[in-house]
C-alpha cells in the first residue's frame, strides 16, 4: 500500500476507511462494527469518523471494533490512525475541549491521531486553533487539521498563531469532481499538507458509470476500483472511501495496489476533463 508523508515526518497509509452514515440505524450497528473489525483484520490502519456521523454512533462503532481488534492481538493502538471531526458550532475554545472529550469517551480512547474542524463555521479560526493547541498539549490529540477548506481558507488559517501546525485538509475529490486540482491541491503539495479525499467514488456514481466500467474491465478492475486507483495515484493524496461489506474492503485494497498506465489516465481525462479555471469547492 502507498503511504503519504506528513511534514512532521510521519507516514500514513494512503487508503483508509470512511464511516459516514455509520451509527444512524441501530439495526445495522452490529454489521457496521463487524465491517470496521474486518477492515482492521485486513490491514486497514486509517479509520475516519466524526461526531456528526450518527450523532456519535459511528464513533461508538469504531471504538468497539478497535477494542475488539486490540484484545484479539490483531493490532496495537499505536499502529492505527483514528481521525475524528468536531462540528463547527462546537469549535469554540471551550466547546472543542468538551466535544473532544465526548468523542474520546465514545471511541474508548485517550487520544485521537487527527482531529479536524468538519467545516468552517462562525467561530473565529484563531479560537479553534487555540483550542486544538490546548488539546494537543493535553495529549488528547496528536495532530489537528481541517475539512472542506478551500485555498483562501487555508491561507487565512496559516496566518493564525499555530496555524502552520495544520496536518491535513479533508475535501471532496473524485474523478468526476476535480476542481481542487486547479490551485488547492498544488498549493497543499507545495506546503506538504496531505489532502484526504472523501467520497472518492462520488457517492457511488462512479461505480455505476458504464464508460468507466468499459475502461476498467480490460484491466481486471471494476469501475469503482478504477476510480479509487485514479485518486490514490496522486502524490500527497489519501482516500477514505466508505465500505459496508467485506468484499468492498478487499476490492478497495486491490485498487490501492494497482498502478495505472498513462494511456488509462489519458482516457479518464477525456471522460472527466481537469479544471481549466477556479471552481467553487465541492461539498456534500
Amino acid at each position: 500500500m502507498d503511504y503519504v508523508d506528513l511534514a512532521c515526518g510521519e507516514r500514513w497509509p494512503a487508503l483508509g476507511l470512511g464511516t459516514w452514515h455509520f451509527g444512524e440505524d441501530a439495526r445495522l450497528q452490529a454489521q457496521e462494527a463487524a465491517c470496521v473489525r474486518e477492515a482492521l483484520d485486513l490491514g486497514y490502519r486509517v479509520i475516519d469518523t466524526a461526531e456528526m456521523y450518527g450523532e456519535g454512533g459511528a464513533e461508538r462503532i469504531v471504538g468497539k471494533a478497535l477494542a475488539d481488534a486490540m484484545r484479539a492481538g490483531v493490532v496495537k493502538r499505536e499502529k492505527v490512525f483514528i481521525v475524528s471531526k468536531v462540528y463547527p458550532h462546537n469549535a469554540s475554545l471551550r466547546g472543542v475541549q468538551l466535544a473532544c472529550d465526548r468523542s474520546l469517551r465514545r471511541l474508548g480512547l485517550d487520544h485521537v491521531d487527527l482531529y479536524l474542524l468538519h467545516w468552517r463555521g462562525s467561530v473565529p479560526l484563531a479560537e479553534t486553533v487555540d483550542g486544538f493547541a490546548q488539546l494537543a498539549a493535553a495529549g488528547k490529540i496528536r495532530h489537528w487539521g481541517v475539512s472542506n477548506f478551500d485555498l483562501d481558507d487555508l491561507r487565512e488559517l496559516m496566518c493564525t498563531s499555530n496555524g502552520t501546525q495544520c496536518t491535513a485538509n479533508q475535501v471532496y475529490y473524485a474523478a468526476s469532481s476535480r476542481g481542487v486540482e486547479f490551485e488547492l491541491l498544488p498549493w497543499m503539495r507545495q506546503h506538504a499538507l496531505p489532502l484526504m479525499a472523501y467520497s472518492p467514488l462520488d457517492c457511488g456514481n462512479l461505480a455505476r458509470d458504464m464508460r468507466l466500467q468499459a475502461l476498467a474491465q480490460p484491466l481486471g478492475l471494476s469501475a469503482a476500483q478504477l476510480a479509487l486507483a485514479w485518486v490514490l495515484r496522486q502524490p500527497g493524496v489519501m482516500a477514505i472511501p466508505k465500505a459496508g461489506r467485506p468484499e468492498h474492503l478487499r476490492e478497495n485494497l486491490r485498487a490501492a495496489e494497482f498502478a495505472l498506465a498513462s494511456s488509462t489516465l489519458e482516457a479518464i481525462d477525456q471522460l472527466f476533463p481537469p479544471p481549466r479555471d477556479k471552481q467553487t469547492l465541492a461539498m456534500i
